[in-house]
């Protein structure tokens, strides 16, 4: 695994919901100044984290179905999905630790 990639809303299903293995979606915009400063850390978590989750990013100006469908109503949204339901979500630019503490009850240590 490792690395970020980039999902559609026509691609969610598959590359989201069907994945065998949990995956964070960073629900995000180009404008979205701490979209930018969250970023990092999430592909930093990415590749700390790649032997047991996935990362992908979703546009919610180019894919506002998906950001729709689970009520994301502020970005940046970050959303850990595993077995295709939503299990954590933090809201806002948050620093890795918050990020990790929100997450690690539902990935393996």
């Amino acid at each position: 695994m490792g690395g970020v990639t980039e999902v559609t809303d026509q691609a969610f299903e598959q590359e989201i919901l069907k994945s065998d293995v949990p995956v964070l979606v960073d629900f995000w915009a180009d404008w979205c100044v701490p979209c930018h400063m969250v970023s990092p850390v999430v592909e930093e978590i990415g590749q700390d984290k790649s032997d047991v989750i996935r990362v992908a990013k979703l546009n919610v100006d180019d894919n506002p179905d998906t950001a729709r469908r689970y009520g994301v109503m502020s970005i940046p949204t970050l959303i850990l999905f595993v077995g295709g339901e939503e299990r954590a979500r933090v809201v806002g630019a948050k620093p890795k630790e918050t990020i990790l503490r929100e997450l690690q009850e539902h990935i393996p240590a």
